[in-house]
């Protein structure tokens, strides 16, 4: 086949109990006609393919893409060298649908469950499976196996479908860019880069600097004077709340400090290990709500509140 057509109230759950009532909703990712895998997971799922597949089995990966016209078979040509030429393909073109076993499914999807196919069930994964996992899970997925001795991987939705992390995260960053919040934005792009490479410290450091900066630049954009005067960013938070931007109504933020942003810093705050979750689990859980969270009060913003 050929591709020329190519081209806000606070949660009713805080701490642990939160924590545990989101990631306890789990679905079947059933195939997607939408892109949800942002460009990590594409580029960790390339890097899986690269590392696992013979010249053999890549080219009959290239058949069941379809992209038989466009990636060569030809044994000379590396198996690293036909991984980058189907990288290229699927971020110019990604969104193109395709036909496979499953029905029709993006050329991305197709491609990042080609990779997933080649997990393994083991307590020792290799790097690429590992950065892997990593960028589904920042996507919003999470791979599980099957029993006994086939073991096969099988793709899980971790969140509502309602959040789409990849789209949230693409929101949040046009509207970072829009108002120019250029240095929350760069400490958002540092907590994603770090998360992809397993560095858990510093993501959260990343993660929590970012909503600071956010809620500090928020303020600075709406009077800057006001915002510099107010000299702390907890002060510049309660001063959002005088403004109307916050709301006590929906405890967003109260004086006693039992509110929902308070809260959520209390957690961005804290260190050390969570009896029943990994670091990994832990950290990928504060750059979800911290998304989530950015999102809800950058639409405030826009909107004008």
């Amino acid at each position: 086949m050929g591709v020329a057509g190519f081209r806000s109230a606070g949660p009713q759950y805080s701490g642990p109990d939160w924590l545990q009532a989101t990631w306890s909703i789990w679905q079947d990712a059933a195939p997607m006609r939408q892109n949800h895998f942002t460009r990590p997971t594409v580029l960790a799922a390339l890097a899986m393919l690269d590392s696992r597949l013979s010249q053999a089995k890549f080219d009959h990966l290239v058949l069941r893409l379809g992209l038989e016209d466009l990636i060569s078979s030809d044994p000379s040509l590396s198996v690293s060298k036909k991984s980058a030429q189907l990288g290229r393909l699927v971020l110019a073109n990604g969104a193109e649908l395709i036909q496979t076993l499953e029905g029709p499914v993006t050329l991305t999807e197709a491609t990042v469950r080609e990779a997933i196919a080649l997990t393994l069930d083991t307590s020792s994964p290799s790097v690429e499976q590992e950065r892997l996992l990593r960028a589904l899970a920042l996507d919003g997925f999470v791979v599980q196996w099957d029993e006994g001795a086939s073991a096969s991987p099988h793709l899980r939705a971790a969140l509502p479908d309602e959040v789409d992390l990849p789209s949230t995260d693409d929101e949040v960053h046009q509207l970072l860019k829009h108002f120019g919040f250029h240095v929350a934005l760069g400490h958002l792009d540092q907590a994603i880069d770090a998360h992809t490479r397993g560095d858990w410290a510093a993501a959260n450091s990343q993660t929590r600097t970012f909503m600071e900066g956010l809620f500090d630049q928020i303020a600075e954009h709406i009077d800057k004077t006001a915002a510099t005067a107010a000299g702390s960013s907890e002060n510049r938070r309660a001063w959002l709340t005088q403004e109307g931007f916050l709301s006590r109504e929906r405890n967003e933020w109260t004086p006693d400090g039992k509110n929902y942003v308070n809260g959520l810093f209390k957690m961005l705050h804290t260190e050390g290990s969570h009896p029943g979750l990994s670091d990994d689990d832990r950290s990928t859980f504060r750059l979800h709500i911290v998304l989530v969270t950015a999102r809800t009060f950058l639409r405030r913003l826009r909107n004008g509140a």
